[in-house]
Order: C-alpha cells, then structure tokens, then sequence
C-alpha cells in the first residue's frame, strides 16, 4: 500500500534540517527524494558505509535507499589443480 496523497512525500528530520549542505551523511534510506536536492551529492548509508549519489532530476521521487544497494553478489572462484 502507497502512502496517502494528502500527507505528501516523507521526509526524515535529518534530511530536512540542513538541505543546503555538501556531502550530507543520510542514515534515512526510507526517505523520498525532494526536488530541493536535485544537483548536490549526498551520502547514503547502506549499512556498512556510506554511498556517494549525485542526485538528478530522474531521482526525485524515489527512496535514497534505491540507490544503495546492501547486498552485493559475489562471485566464487574456482581453481584447477594442475595434474
């Protein structure tokens, strides 16, 4: 279920209080992405470290927590013996 249209998008505290700021850290990744970014880089924090995104006009509107990813697939190895 979507979030109600009258209530607008959701913003967290941190990310409304000081949107003029460079290379914000951002723990919220629940919060949508408001046209007022567009053009600034921000850190995202995916659970282990923090994510650079320069946030464009094709952003607004998503979550910030689209575009850090937490789980990455890695690839194993295999090595041949050498008979």
């Amino acid at each position: 279920m979507s979030r109600s249209t009258w209530k607008g998008p959701f913003l967290d505290k941190c990310v409304v209080k000081n949107l003029e700021i460079e290379n914000k850290k951002i723990w919220s990744r629940r919060s949508t992405i408001p046209l007022v970014l567009v053009g600034r880089t921000v850190l995202v924090y995916n659970g282990k470290k923090f994510k650079s995104l320069r946030i464009t006009r094709q952003h607004v509107g998503f979550k910030l927590g689209d575009f850090a990813p937490t789980r990455f697939h890695t690839v194993k190895k295999v090595i041949k013996k050498k008979k």
